[in-house]
């Protein structure tokens, strides 16, 4: 019986680096062409791709010179990017999820799409039995309030994927009642005070790419008198790990997450 042709992409440009981490994780590297500048992993990654793009911009010319038959980007924000492709004759697939279900699904659907549907299914698996664990292991423990930060001015807290990954990890979002939002803007926290008075007990931040400065955070008027600032449980997570819509938030991300969490408990007296 002959074997059906293989129609999947052979050149691939990824315009954010959760595609890339996704590829390298299926063995699928050598169909990446070019990357985003914003993608770190693995370790070394931009060396060895070309770089066409931030997050907002993209340098077309050079990603039609690459010949790709398929580019991969995420979110309304780069609708204007995938325009100019397709109006050049590119094909474009632009992911637009929330979640951490979305994540898995789009680990699912870039498997399949490449031809490695089996790999992908794997990964998820991998990937959910780990979130499992962590969960099996924060059940029935004291949860904290956390406050997750995804930006400083105006504040804003965390996107959909980082709450449901805060309540998994053993905590309370103290901010869930946004956690559906879609876009950031509606996700600003219009008084600072407001933090102040939800109380975390664990604060994490995470600036969008931008250097986070504890001692900033730390000297607002009245945050003083959080328990998380008190007891010194104020805490980074890069945004190459937290913020980055894939693999890394669901294993390196909530394991963070967690260990913050367990470093919280083992400091109290219940």
């Amino acid at each position: 019986m002959d074997l059906l042709p293989d129609f999947s992409p052979k050149r691939i440009v990824c315009l954010t680096e959760e595609s890339v981490e996704t590829l390298y994780l299926l063995g699928e590297q050598d169909r990446i062409v070019g990357i985003s500048g914003f993608a770190v992993r693995p370790p070394g990654i931009r060396k060895a791709k070309p770089i066409v793009s931030t997050f907002i911009d993209a340098d077309i010319d050079k990603i039609i010179s690459l010949q790709p038959d398929l580019v991969i980007g995420f979110s309304d924000i780069q609708a204007e990017i995938a325009k100019q492709l397709i109006a050049k004759g590119v094909t474009v697939w632009i992911n637009n999820y929330r979640t951490v279900d979305g994540i898995f699904n789009m680990i699912g659907q870039l498997g399949s799409l490449i031809g490695r549907s089996e790999k992908g299914n794997d990964l998820i698996h991998q990937f959910r039995n780990g979130i499992q664990k962590i969960q099996e292991s924060e059940a029935g423990k004291p949860k904290p309030k956390v406050y997750f930060e995804e930006w400083f001015d105006p504040l804003i807290s965390g996107i959909c994927w980082v709450s449901e990954l805060i309540e998994m990890a053993g905590g309370i979002d103290i901010y869930k009642e946004k956690q559906n939002a879609f876009l950031a803007k509606d996700r600003i926290i219009a008084d600072k005070n407001d933090v102040v008075e939800r109380n975390p007990d664990i604060i994490l931040a995470s600036w969008c790419g931008k250097k986070f400065k504890k001692e900033r955070l730390v000297s607002r008027q009245n945050w003083n008198d959080i328990n998380a600032v008190k007891d010194d449980f104020v805490f980074e997570i890069k945004s190459s790990v937290i913020l980055q819509p894939g693999p890394a938030a669901i294993t390196e991300g909530i394991e963070m997450i967690a260990s913050i969490i367990n470093h919280w408990h083992s400091s109290k007296r219940y």
